[in-house]
């Protein structure tokens, strides 16, 4: 874990600079000494440091082996290059550890097995932070026995890695046999694909903190510091990235068990390493390596179709950059056929994608779907949409709304309905720069209103969809700063937007002289922050405040309701239920339609709905009352 740190030691006749790296708690600086000779502890190998003393030097250690990773044996579900070796008895000393991983590549002289006492000779490195012993030679020598130490999380104290983000401090534990004695909860599956890898955290999952709590600087960053010490990553043991079997996908409790963000997992055992995972390309963080097979328990099973009651089903779907133009690299998207396309790279990713949305939409069963992130085309993302929807139900149930082009984005919304009990009332209108100034376009999606009637009674609903600035990229030239807050970038864009969607309401623009709105929509902002602060404030009601824990994205491990439906007052008593429809944000990203980093096509299942999208679907029941 890289420090930046130059300390320079004068020794007799010697100046060192030393730079101080290394994973670790950063309690102590490593100090180069003199090559010492004999045996030594690996504890004194391992130093109270951050990085290894004796990094450089050649070394000779013996110990038991706590954790077999070679490679070429006929455990090739566990291929690290090496072994785990710890001392028979502690040193005592709580701030070093008693383990160490030894390097001996891709074909090693001796084999070792689990149990098995060896002296090794070698030169000790800092490998991704890291502390290695590189092998010359291995010799057998008996065999032994070591427990696994049981720890727990939160750790007791948080470090930075050479990213400068904080992980959780247990470099004291590095290389050892190390048993959780917690039940940890499964939070990230965004490295499964590429590396093998889970997030899991103590204390169940974790949670944006404006999700819960009022933007803060002190508290955002007190809540960094325990985030950090509540996570680890289970490992799969691997060197190569992009697993032809991803290792932990089925691993659960059940037949038809599949891994989901939410599930639990306990007593897991194995060595802990500092890397970067698979390739040095992941996360630089503390990993699990399982000596023995992890088991997860499903306690975030898949959900059913939606089911709200009521006489009028609203929904509102990011569906994931759909295009109906292939991305192949050239600038032939958006309205005037200048801006990179989006979403899939093939005839191939299309159909997949185009079948799992059509999937969803399908099980849905909505008089009225708000999307986002379609291609800003005349029709043909929509009317692509439809026909398979459409052809999947085996009627023409649904039309879209024409609005054409809508502003200059690559990317637009649209409305999806049934005509069979939905009419239009009047014609769309958008919300942009040019009807108020505080809605910012170049960062905002222009906001797109609709008044519908249900043609059973007449009631009139008037459904206005949004996505606002995204928190990925800064708005700070523009004079909205990230404040460290927990709300990230762009904040005030999108609080601007809202207030100005409000009072943009009030108008009643569509001109349906009914007072029942419902504001639907990817708003990229968390429960307890600004923008729903502003609805708020002009009298509207989130339908999800109401909810513990809502989520619909999972973002850096972290869950939280960037999806929102936000009702008028006179709206909200004709509400039955509101339902986040939890099949995509839980779900591992290599289940959806993307042909990447060789993944095997067969996990793909055009009939399923889980992971259609990155954001999960709102589901709105309303008995709507003329």
């Amino acid at each position: 874990m890289q420090r930046h740190l130059i300390i320079l030691i004068l020794l007799p006749f010697l100046l060192v600079p030393l730079t101080a790296c290394g994973g670790g708690s950063g309690t102590a600086t490593g100090i180069s000494i003199a090559p010492r000779s004999g045996t030594l502890l690996i504890s004194d190998v391992q130093g109270s440091g951050p990085s290894s003393p004796l990094d450089g030097q050649t070394v000779t250690v013996s110990g038991v082996v706590t954790g077999d990773f070679q490679e070429g044996d006929s455990d090739s579900s566990s291929n690290l290059g090496g072994f785990y070796l710890q001392d028979e008895e502690p040193d005592d000393n709580a701030a070093t550890s008693d383990g160490v991983f030894v390097f001996d590549g891709n074909a090693p002289a001796t084999g070792v097995s689990v149990g098995d006492r060896v002296t090794v000779t070698g030169t000790v490195s800092e490998y991704f932070g890291e502390t290695q012993i590189k092998a010359a030679s291995v010799s057998l020598i008996g065999s032994g026995s070591i427990s696994a130490t049981d720890i727990s999380l939160p750790a007791a104290a948080t470090s930075r890695n050479s990213d400068d983000d904080l992980v959780a401090d247990l470099e004291h534990f590095e290389g050892m046999l190390v048993q959780f004695t917690q039940s940890l909860s499964v939070g990230n599956l965004r490295n499964l694909e590429r590396f093998g890898s889970v997030g899991l955290s103590a204390g169940g999952r974790l949670f944006q903190f404006t999700n819960s709590n009022a933007p803060d600087v002190d508290g955002y960053a007190a809540h960094k510091d325990l985030t950090a010490r509540r996570r680890i990553e289970l490992d799969d043991g691997q060197r190569s990235a992009n697993p032809v079997n991803v290792r932990y996908l089925f691993a659960g409790d059940s037949a038809d068990y599949s891994l989901r963000a939410g599930d639990t997992i306990a007593g897991i055992t194995g060595n802990l390493r500092y890397s970067r995972g698979s390739g040095g390309n992941g996360d630089e963080t503390w990993r699990l390596m399982p000596t023995v097979e992890p088991r997860f328990e499903s306690v975030n099973p898949r959900p059913g179709k939606p089911v709200t009651g009521g006489n009028i089903k609203v929904a509102s779907f990011n569906v994931l950059n759909f295009f109906s133009t292939v991305d192949s690299g050239q600038r032939v998207c958006g309205p005037q056929g200048a801006d990179n396309c989006r979403g899939a790279d093939s005839d191939q990713e299309i159909e997949r994608q185009l079948a799992k949305t059509a999937s969803a939409l399908a099980l849905m069963d909505a008089d009225i779907v708000g999307l986002m992130e379609l291609e800003n085309n005349a029709s043909a993302s929509l009317q692509m949409l439809v026909d398979a929807l459409n052809a999947r139900i085996g009627s023409d149930a649904y039309v879209y709304l024409d609005t054409g082009t809508i502003h200059s984005d690559a990317i637009k919304t649209g409305f999806l309905y049934k005509p069979s009990t939905i009419a239009l009332v009047g014609n769309f209108t958008t919300l942009d720069q040019g009807i108020d100034s505080r809605f910012n376009d170049d960062r905002n999606r222009p906001a797109l209103a609709q008044s519908f009637e249900l043609i059973s009674n007449g009631a009139v609903l008037t459904i206005v969809v949004n996505h606002l600035k995204s928190k990925g990229s800064s708005c700070e030239a523009e004079g909205d700063a990230n404040l460290s807050d927990g709300q990230g970038n762009c904040n005030q864009t999108r609080t601007n937007a809202a207030i100005a969607i409000a009072d943009w309401l009030a108008t009643d623009p569509t001109a349906s002289n009914d007072p029942d709105f419902l504001i639907i929509g990817d708003l990229n902002a968390y429960l307890q922050e600004d923008p729903l602060t502003a609805f708020s404030n002009a009298g509207f009601t989130n339908l999800l405040e109401s909810q513990s824990n809502s989520y619909s994205f999972i973002f850096d491990a972290q869950s939280g309701a960037l999806d929102h439906a936000v009702a008028s007052a006179s709206l909200v008593p004709q509400v039955i239920e509101t339902v986040k429809w939890h099949i995509n944000a839980d779900e591992p990203q290599l289940l959806d339609y993307n042909l990447e980093h060789g993944r095997n096509p067969a996990l793909f299942d055009a009939d399923s709905p889980y992971r259609a999208s990155d954001h999960d679907p709102i589901v709105i029941g309303l008995e709507l009352a003329n």
